[in-house]
């Protein structure tokens, strides 16, 4: 809400915005782009604002005083994602990336790689990223790349928000039930995605991961021209990577379409997810008119996103590093490509189940084997969350007791300074530490920081 408040202030729009509590880094991301911010929500804020059109996001519930204000006035009003589709999207070539994985990586780098290309793109993404500072652009060109997600959009439209969003051209990266407060189950959750890949026209293209089979046959229903890609050999696909290695400064590996060897690539950021990534930008780009080096060139000058294997600081040789892993298969690659990177290293991961999700045991199995590759695994304890039903919760003693019975060192605190102070004291020298959570983990990596310095002078 508050990246698409600035690409409409940077077409001319006069933007305000209301909000219960806005902070850091956001809040000085609107003060930069002149957006004023009320607070609390309240009906008088309609009145100064006087508004032509509210846009309302899906955090706001239909008994939110503004949004009655809203009703009871007759205002008009959409949901972000209808807005944005009405507003951008209209006219031009939206490139839309979907899945459970990879989405925000995969969406900022095949922004990046059309920038490269010099097709001047427009992107909305749903995080930094460290080429453009922002999570979103506003270009001149055809193509506008934007993060499709299979969340509800709003409180009086419970569809996918990816609806909305036109599709000419679409990466599916992964399909893996998620969000559990509003699918059922496995099949209730792929009907979104068989909803939005019906929606790409008989001209368009979407690329999909083999290694996700019902992914491919979801994308094979559909009226589009369909592209798989792959990085493990074990998936045939009509995009692959072969010779792949890693270094410290990302990887490597050659590019084979449809088993005729491109070239080799040199990608800025690490593990075979992001390989995989990249496959899939090249699968769905390459027919818009992004040759080869210039692939090449975004892939090696692409500086990743921010909270997506993020380094946040080194002091006295331990590594802190910032990730937005969740749900157990990023848990899981994230590791894997952490340990690629580091393979000397100590890797201590610290582990916030936040999400709606993660808090169930839904997962329980899979988080046991989600942390192999780490040395030791701590956990944060989550707080009681009024949609988990009662008995419904993931289970952190018996998560510990996984953990230690597959070899682990493991551990679980209830709040976040107990963790500081746990790693603080017992890190040593060598050890990476990678904070894993899709909200702020109560400051957990600056404040990492700062007791390692203190601890250090």
């Amino acid at each position: 809400m508050g990246s698409f408040a600035g690409m409409l202030k940077a077409v001319g729009h006069v933007v305000t915005g209301s909000d219960q509590n806005v902070y850091p880094p956001m809040s000085d991301m609107l003060a930069a782009w002149g957006i004023e911010v009320m607070t609390p929500y309240a009906p008088g804020n309609l009145d100064r604002a006087k508004p032509d059109l509210v846009v309302v996001g899906n955090v706001i519930r239909r008994v939110n005083p503004e949004a009655t204000a809203v009703r009871e006035r007759g205002l008009a009003a959409m949901s972000f994602p209808a807005a944005f589709g009405a507003l951008f999207l209209r006219g031009r070539h939206p490139v839309v990336v979907v899945g459970t994985h990879g989405k925000t990586t995969t969406s900022a780098l095949t922004a990046h790689l059309l920038v490269t290309a010099g097709v001047d793109p427009s992107f909305l993404v749903g995080g930094v990223t460290g080429n453009a500072g922002s999570n979103f652009r506003v270009g001149k060109g055809p193509h506008v790349v934007v993060e499709g997600d299979e969340y509800d959009t709003a409180y009086f439209d419970k569809g996918p928000k990816f609806l909305h969003y036109q599709p000419r051209t679409a990466i599916f990266t992964s399909m893996e039930l998620d969000h559990a407060d509003i699918y059922r189950d496995e099949a209730h959750y792929a009907s979104a995605f068989q909803r939005f890949v019906a929606l790409v026209p008989p001209d368009g293209r979407i690329a999909v991961s083999a290694a996700w089979p019902a992914a491919v046959a979801l994308a094979r229903a559909s009226r589009a021209r369909v592209v798989t890609y792959a990085v493990n050999p074990e998936h045939p696909a009509d995009v692959q990577a072969r010779d792949v290695t890693h270094h410290s400064d990302g990887v490597r590996f050659t590019l084979v379409d449809r088993a005729r060897r491109v070239g080799s690539v040199h990608l800025a950021v690490p593990g075979l997810h992001n390989v995989e990534n990249a496959l899939g930008a090249w699968a769905a780009l390459s027919p818009l008119g992004v040759s080869f080096d210039a692939f090449a060139a975004g892939c090696a000058s692409f500086l990743g996103v921010k909270r997506r294997q993020e380094v946040r600081g080194e002091v006295n040789g331990v590594l802190v590093v910032d990730d937005f892993a969740h749900h157990p298969t990023a848990v899981r690659e994230t590791i894997h490509a952490l340990r690629a990177r580091w393979p000397d290293r100590r890797l201590w991961a610290v582990f916030e189940p936040r999400s709606n999700t993660s808090r169930r045991k839904l997962h329980q199995t899979a988080y046991a084997d989600a942390f192999a590759g780490a040395a030791r695994v701590s956990l944060k304890t989550p707080e009681k969350h009024d949609q988990v039903p009662e008995g419904e919760e993931l289970d952190i003693p018996r998560l510990v007791a996984d953990l230690r019975a597959h070899g682990l060192e493991a551990d679980a605190a209830g709040d976040v300074p107990t963790l500081v102070a746990r790693v603080a004291a017992e890190a040593r020298s060598g050890d990476v530490i990678l904070g894993m959570s899709n909200g702020s983990f109560g400051g957990f990596h600056a404040t990492l920081l700062a007791e390692l310095r203190k601890g250090h002078r």
